[in-house]
């Protein structure tokens, strides 16, 4: 049992006198007796995570309290309609999950959904809010981060398949890119390996990566489909904030606390407003001349003069993230410092995934790359200086994120070399025609549900807001950490599925 260090100098010089005065009074107080007495007085003031000590639960919000009421009708409603239905001569009511994607879900499968969620959320709550369960420290070494690491690449080199597509950015490629990188993520949070700075700034790289492909994938849609309706954006908002806004809720936690969520559902917008904007590029038009294609380059100039104004300019900044109603979604602990970092931190990954987007549909519109399953993208005189060239930036920012001295220095200058691994590993991954047509389906697995892992791994995977590890099986770390992992799993793939069913209905 590890003592809390932090308790009030008079508690401390209380307790100090007790020790002193039943020593010489040849009382023999032990240690842990000590440390016992110490978590006692110090338990209300702190909430320590390494499970030696205890606290009263913190009392339930109005909010919550809300959300246990609708749990318990919907949980009732989805009985009485469970019920009816197993009534003779009765016709089942609604679908079950696996015909959501033919038919709309009726009364009695969405109550089932909301009942699921409102069990998972007991789930959370007793994880990271109620003392149920124990929480350790994050202790980092190379072998806790490297070892499962390669366990994990291992898997996933042994389930190869063939994508069903062979473009460049096919979708089984993606969700195999945002499957194998949230592992990585999940690994290095539940290691500790922030730490370490080498570590660090190539799992920075991974987040950058992510928001590259919100950039790529929705100026990619935009110009395809040309769907600029609400019911897209709708659509997308429900996706990305369904359960954050749960959990914001259920927690207790401001909106900021999953700063992933508003960075992504903040770009996307910026995305529409851009993209909405005449003129609109899009497939469709029969013949853009071009003036269009300059439209969609001033559009994106502008766009970076904008970042570049907010980045330079913390005071302008401010004034527009601290008005109302914006400071209710970017504020943290009553100030939007940690907005501006994350937001600052990673600026232009988002219109890079543009422009490579742009580029890329240019090129493909004008039937300048061979996409053909088996066969390279470019000729082979192109082909080899640019997978030299994409070694070699891979080679050059490892060389420089290992020199980095503070995390700040490195910083500083990530948002500006952080393109460089991301457009090395798309040539690399897709410029040979054989690697361009398989895919991995365990990473792709994972990518399909890589938000909500993203997302769950706050309470249910670490514990304390993330500062520490949820611990189930007590005394033994490798066996919580395969079961609590088989649950964080679990609950991650069925929020996937209750959000699917629900976004049809909202």
């Amino acid at each position: 049992m590890n003592p809390v260090t932090t308790v009030s100098a008079n508690s401390m010089n209380v307790l100090v006198g007790w020790v002193e005065l039943q020593s010489v009074s040849n009382l023999h107080v032990c240690s842990q007796g000590a440390m016992v007495l110490m978590n006692s007085l110090c338990n209300k003031v702190i909430r320590p995570i390494d499970g030696s000590c205890c606290q009263n639960t913190p009392p339930l919000t109005f909010l919550q309290k809300m959300l246990l009421c609708v749990f318990v009708v919907t949980t009732l409603v989805f009985l009485l309609l469970n019920f009816l239905r197993k009534l003779p001569h009765q016709r089942p009511m609604v679908p079950d999950l696996e015909s959501l994607e033919e038919k709309k879900p009726g009364a009695e499968a969405v109550c089932g959904a909301l009942c699921r969620m409102g069990l998972i959320m007991v789930y959370f709550y007793l994880c990271d809010r109620a003392d149920v369960f124990m929480k350790e420290q994050k202790s980092y070494s190379h072998s806790a981060f490297f070892v499962p690491l390669i366990i994990v690449f291992v898997l996933g080199l042994f389930c190869s398949e063939s994508t069903k597509e062979s473009r460049v950015l096919n979708r089984e490629q993606t969700d195999e890119w945002k499957g194998w990188m949230q592992l990585v993520i999940l690994i290095y949070h539940i290691s500790g390996a922030s730490a370490f700075i080498p570590v660090y700034m190539h799992v920075r790289v991974l987040v950058a990566a992510y928001l590259f492909q919100t950039g790529y994938g929705h100026f990619s849609f935009f110009w395809l489909k040309g769907d600029f309706g609400l019911y897209r954006v709708c659509q997308v908002l429900f996706r990305l904030n369904f359960l954050v806004l749960v959990l914001c809720a259920v927690m207790d936690r401001p909106y900021q606390f999953y700063y992933f969520v508003p960075l992504v559902t903040f770009w996307f917008m910026i995305i529409y407003i851009v993209l909405a904007m005449w003129p609109q590029i899009v497939q469709k038009k029969v013949s853009i001349s071009a003036l269009w294609y300059l439209g969609i380059l001033l559009k994106l100039v502008g766009l970076v003069l904008l970042i570049c104004l907010f980045a330079y300019s913390q005071g302008v900044f401010e004034i527009t993230f601290t008005s109302w109603p914006l400071s209710k979604l970017f504020e943290l602990n009553g100030n939007i410092q940690e907005w501006w970092f994350r937001w600052r931190l990673d600026r232009f990954a988002v219109v890079h995934g543009m422009v490579f987007a742009f580029l890329y549909l240019l090129l493909q519109k004008k039937q300048v790359l061979s996409e053909t399953r088996g066969e390279a993208l470019f000729s082979a005189k192109v082909s080899l200086p640019l997978l030299l060239l994409s070694g070699l930036c891979f080679i050059t920012y490892s060389v420089w994120a290992s020199n980095c001295q503070t995390k700040e220095q490195c910083n500083e200058i990530h948002p500006y070399m952080s393109v460089l691994p991301i457009l090395a590993f798309i040539l690399i991954r897709n410029i040979p025609g054989f690697a361009r047509s398989v895919y991995s389906s365990f990473f792709a697995w994972f990518g399909q549900i890589s938000l909500e892992l993203f997302i769950c791994q706050y309470h249910i995977f670490l514990a304390a807001d993330t500062k520490g590890i949820l611990v189930l099986i007590p005394r033994n770390p490798s066996l919580n950490i395969l079961v609590s992992s088989f649950i964080f799993v679990c609950v991650a793939h069925e929020i996937s599925l209750i959000t699917k069913l629900l976004v049809q209905l909202f």
